[in-house]
């Protein structure tokens, strides 16, 4: 009993006192948003706010003339996002024939820029590799140029009487006429063995006002030019990401899958390629944006001629709104653009990490296989 009443205020006495509410560590909440408070506001006042007004313009009728925030702006609420789904006529076809423009520019683009940054990174990080400043510049220096200027220099290239055409005709080619030929290039390789018209089971029909056989076109010549450049192009930028990626990769893995008898392709497709994966998500997610928000090499090289098969929609979201002066359709076709990027790229991301939960999976069945053995 003497040991328990002794123990008892003891016991009481060893709790550690309770800070106040006061003090520097009680007042870091409110100094770290007086901190980010000038950068909320300017994200607030110069992009949130923009973003909120493009959205009301949407939902009306503005013409550009006075406030879309005055009752002078009729507001039309859906009908400009519903007039390109449902209502037959020039808008909804040139909006859907620009969906059908862009899922080709992305099909081809997003894969090839993505092959050919890993490549070229794979090359710059050749411990055998002589003069890697140099190639490292070379390969970065297109994308650092201005595409402007990039986009003029190849429409000379592929003018008629261009560069590009003179090298075709040194193998006896005729070149194509770039800018000025609106057929899809699966038409043309359809002309090359006599098929010249569409079958009637093409020529009607198809979703959104197009028929089957302008859906199965694919991209003309002007715009396969277009994607030659925007490759040549980003190619760089992303060469550097995947190039951070490698030289994080452990040259210890690489020298213990040597040793166990694994090929150079065995090597970088299960050591290589999952280690850098983070980069790779990143390199098509950038790459999946970027080609939906193509419009520089657009209005420079083409404005979407020749008879709109290099029309995007981010060229005509500009055109509908500032060449037509019909705001509320341009607003609501750059919305409309916006979502397509946000879904595409939650697609993506649960794609990939579909894949990389049942690769983990696989790795685990076969360590506990391992181990059983």
């Amino acid at each position: 009993m003497a040991i328990d009443a002794v123990a008892a205020p003891a016991t009481a006495t060893a709790r550690p006192p309770r800070r106040g509410g006061g003090g520097v560590r009680g007042n870091e909440n409110v100094a770290g948003w007086l901190f980010v408070a000038p950068i909320i506001v300017i994200l607030g006042l110069f992009m949130l706010l923009p973003i909120l007004m493009a959205f009301w313009v949407s939902l009306t009728d503005w013409n550009g003339q006075g406030s879309p925030f005055t009752s002078e702006a009729p507001v039309v609420g859906a009908e400009n996002y519903t007039r390109l789904f449902t209502e037959d006529g020039l808008d909804r076809r040139d909006f859907m024939t620009s969906i059908r423009n862009n899922i080709y520019y992305v099909a081809l683009v997003v894969p090839a820029q993505t092959v050919l940054a890993l490549g070229l990174a794979l090359i710059v990080n050749n411990r055998l590799l002589r003069g890697k400043s140099f190639f490292r510049s070379a390969f970065y220096f297109p994308s650092v140029t201005s595409s402007v200027a990039i986009s003029v220099v190849f429409l000379f290239l592929f003018a008629n009487s261009g560069a590009v055409n003179g090298l075709l005709r040194l193998f006896g080619i005729d070149g194509p006429q770039w800018f000025a030929d609106p057929r899809g290039v699966l038409h043309l390789l359809l002309g090359a063995v006599g098929v010249d018209s569409p079958p009637a089971a093409l020529a009607e029909g198809g979703p959104f006002g197009l028929s089957w056989w302008d859906w199965l076109s694919g991209p003309s010549v002007a715009m396969m030019s277009i994607i030659t450049l925007v490759v040549w192009t980003t190619s760089g930028t992303f060469m550097l990401m995947f190039l951070a990626a490698l030289q994080q990769v452990p040259v210890v893995l690489d020298e213990a899958s040597t040793i166990d008898g694994a090929s150079r392709w065995q090597r970088f497709r299960h050591v290589t390629l999952p280690l850098i994966k983070p980069t790779t998500f990143l390199v098509l997610t950038l790459g999946l944006i970027g080609s939906w928000q193509v419009f520089d090499q657009v209005y420079v090289m083409s404005q979407g001629d020749p008879a709109k098969t290099t029309l995007t929609p981010a060229y005509l979201s500009y055109r509908t709104a500032f060449r037509d002066f019909d705001y509320g359709s341009g607003a609501a076709i750059s919305f409309l653009l916006f979502l397509i990027i946000i879904v595409l790229t939650l697609l993506q991301r649960r794609i990939m990490a579909d894949r990389d939960s049942a690769g983990r999976r696989s790795w685990r069945r076969t360590v506990r296989r391992g181990g059983r053995s």
